[in-house]
């Protein structure tokens, strides 16, 4: 951790009560399929809304970023709006901690996996910067995920513990 990083923030998050959660699974299993035909109907909207733009988007290029900035936050907007989803694995391990560590750990795994990777020729790059979301780390603490992380080579970089530790890896800075 950074000196400039709060230490308290680094905690573990405290454990839901069983009935809140067994609440916002059901309400999951009925908001979730509207959520994904609200992202479809918009997507489609967008999409159509876009055919029409290209014409302008043709002669402007500043357009055709506005246009895509402006769907790109649409839908992750509407992404957003599943953030309070429960997941059953969720509910089953709420404050399992080894579920936790475990989860932490085959993510971590799985970020350096991809970013140790060599670069192919004409294909892109490997990720030298990935997120682990709160949703992955809750049961643990996000001083967990900077130790494992750190501990495979990855460094950290400013964030908001409450959401996600963002990593960068280091290696990517050396050039060959």
């Amino acid at each position: 951790m950074h000196a400039y990083e709060d230490p308290a923030t680094w905690t573990r998050e405290p454990t839901r009560p069983r009935w809140q959660l067994v609440l916002r699974f059901a309400a999951t299993l009925g908001c979730f399929p509207v959520l994904c035909a609200l992202w479809l109907g918009v997507a489609a909207v967008l999409f159509v809304v876009g055919l029409f733009a290209d014409a302008i988007a043709a002669v402007s290029d500043s357009f055709e970023r506005g246009y895509l900035r402006f769907t790109d936050d649409t839908l992750g907007g509407i992404v957003r709006l599943g953030s309070w989803f429960v997941t059953w694995p969720e509910l089953r391990h709420e404050g399992d901690t080894e579920y936790y560590q475990a989860r932490v750990d085959r993510r971590v795994a799985h970020w350096t996996t991809l970013a140790s990777a060599p670069h192919e020729p004409k294909k892109a790059r490997p990720p030298v910067e990935c997120a682990i979301p709160l949703r992955d780390y809750r049961g643990v603490s996000a001083g967990y995920v900077a130790e494992v992380a750190v501990g495979q080579g990855w460094e950290l970089r400013p964030s908001d513990v409450r959401k996600e530790v963002r990593l960068w890896w280091s290696a990517a800075s050396h050039v060959d």
